[in-house]
């Protein structure tokens, strides 16, 4: 980031690369060229780099690391899960999911419904979470697998995964979470999570873009959906990305040796910029639970105005609002909708998430720039 840019408030959206990250993925972008496959010594040494970086991914979750496949980033450890169960379980055609799901998992799941599954989408409660109860109401002896995020990507809210595994458990259903968002941003353990399966986005915790990770429980069904080689176990064939795997191997370290410093850090300064927004702007509203969200993220409807708008206007910050703009036009978030946010004040949602670069003094001005720009369009 350079001194003229504008405050960066788009953690969600992707994470710089840590110092510590480009360092040790340096030798193996100049030097380490070697096939990890390959038996002499430039194989051993690129195999041996991976193996240790899948121990450092798979001890920020609780997991083995023979329970921890690496993929090319969440989008395709989602469709690796779902679509990998689905086929590994022909029998059991029912699919569960939810109605704030990210399109790596709601458009894999209207495609399986295209092409013989039944899918039911479950709804929200107006904090933006899950209801569990629902999910439960409509397992059966056909449902295959249950497919919920572990913390939505706008609002940051927490859904009730341990409530929702227990009842699956019990109808012989697998719970697959997509945790692109929380991982590294709050303690996750899967053994205490319940989740049979969990994706990981390398490039929404500092590490590389184009990395990712799928936990998969020990003897958990699954079929790949490419075909090739061995690699990773033959579950995702295709030779791996070394310097990338090894970035997200130290981010993953990184991540869990911060993870209760950095998470209260972000929570009080996410707190105090909504106290500024709140004392600049009358009517503004938060988006989602008060509590049970993801520290850094702070999702807000700005009264009459459109987010995308207002973003425009507040050319000193950079974030996002989380919703589509077709021909120039905005439309509200169907996340926010499907908290039952009446669409015109769902279309002055902003989101603001916040992350390791993120200062006291950013908070400030941001709250200046963004009261001045409502001001400025709501007269």
């Amino acid at each position: 980031m350079h001194a003229e840019d504008p405050i960066y408030l788009d953690y969600n959206a992707s994470t710089p690369l840590l110092p510590e990250v480009v360092d040790a993925m340096l030798p193996w972008l100049r030097g380490g060229f070697g096939n990890p496959s390959s038996s002499h010594v430039y194989g051993r040494r690129a195999r041996a780099a991976i193996e240790s970086a899948r121990a450092e991914v798979a001890a920020l979750i609780g997991c083995t690391p023979e329970e921890l496949v690496f993929t090319s980033g969440g989008t395709e450890a989602n469709n690796l899960a779902i679509r990998g169960v689905a086929d590994a379980l022909p029998d059991r055609t029912h699919l569960i999911t939810s109605s704030i799901e990210h399109p790596a998992t709601s458009k894999l799941c209207a495609w399986l419904a295209r092409h013989g599954h039944r899918v039911d989408v479950v709804g929200v409660d107006a904090e933006g979470r899950v209801r569990a109860e629902e999910v439960a109401a409509k397992l059966g002896d056909e449902t295959g697998v249950i497919t919920v995020m572990h913390a939505n990507n706008e609002t940051g809210v927490l859904q009730p995964i341990e409530e929702i595994t227990r009842a699956a458990w019990r109808a012989g259903a697998v719970v697959h979470t997509d945790a692109a968002q929380s991982v590294g941003k709050v303690p996750i353990d899967v053994g205490e999570l319940g989740a049979d399966l969990l994706s990981i986005a390398g490039h929404k915790l500092y590490a590389p873009k184009g990395v990712g990770a799928l936990f998969i429980r020990k003897d958990m069904p699954i079929a790949p959906f490419m075909l090739g080689a061995g690699h990773e176990r033959g579950i995702r064939p295709g030779t791996e990305n070394v310097p990338s795997i090894v970035g997200l191997g130290v981010a993953a370290k990184a991540a869990k040796r911060d993870l209760a410093a950095e998470g209260a850090r972000v929570r009080v300064l996410r707190d105090n910029l909504f106290v500024l927004l709140r004392e600049r702007v009358p009517g503004l509203a938060l988006n989602g639970h008060p509590e049970k969200r993801l520290p850094n993220t702070l999702n807000v409807r700005f009264p009459r105005v459109s987010g995308t708008a207002l973003l425009a206007q507040a050319e000193e910050v950079a974030a996002s609002t989380g919703s589509a703009c077709h021909d120039g036009h905005a439309s509200a978030s169907s996340v926010i909708l499907a908290m039952g946010v009446k669409p015109e004040e769902a279309i002055g949602s902003v989101r603001l998430t916040l992350g390791r670069g993120t200062t006291e003094a950013e908070i400030t001005r941001a709250a200046e720039v963004l009261a001045a720009a409502w001001v400025k369009l709501s007269r």
